[in-house]
């Protein structure tokens, strides 16, 4: 079997097996990129973060939205920019974030399950050159 295809097909069972892990909390993947680029960027306009995170600018607007009536995070004028937004993650934001990165950290488990930790620590470092490589 191709190297891309096997790839492909476990990225494949890996998000799925993420997303299930993110709806037990009522979120999907955006919204743990986002709150995940803020707490670790710090507060950034909306573009900003569109940029890191590769969220769409119009799905950024609706996930930002959900996230604002969650008070998981803020969204005020940029002081040096009315036109903009900057967005802030809450103390809120903060603890569900933890709470994802937990659920996440089960669903890599969950992912990996079938390996030895010595294939783990194997198979994250082959992909981790191949994503370095051609980043």
């Amino acid at each position: 079997m191709l190297p891309s295809r096997l790839t492909n097909h476990a990225a494949m069972t890996a998000n799925r097996i993420v997303d299930r892990a993110l709806a037990q909390a009522g979120v999907r993947r955006y919204h743990y990129a986002l709150l995940a680029a803020l707490e670790e960027y710090g507060p950034a306009s909306q573009a900003a973060l569109g940029r890191r995170t590769g969220i769409d600018r119009s799905d950024m607007v609706a996930t930002v939205n959900d996230l604002a009536e969650r008070h998981l995070l803020e969204r005020a004028p940029d002081p040096e920019d009315r036109r903009r937004n900057v967005v802030t993650i809450t103390a809120e934001g903060r603890t569900f974030l933890g709470d994802l990165d937990r659920l996440i950290a089960a669903a890599q488990e969950e992912f990996l399950a079938p390996l030895p930790a010595a294939d783990r620590r194997h198979l994250i470092d082959l992909l981790t050159r191949l994503v370095e490589h051609r980043d």
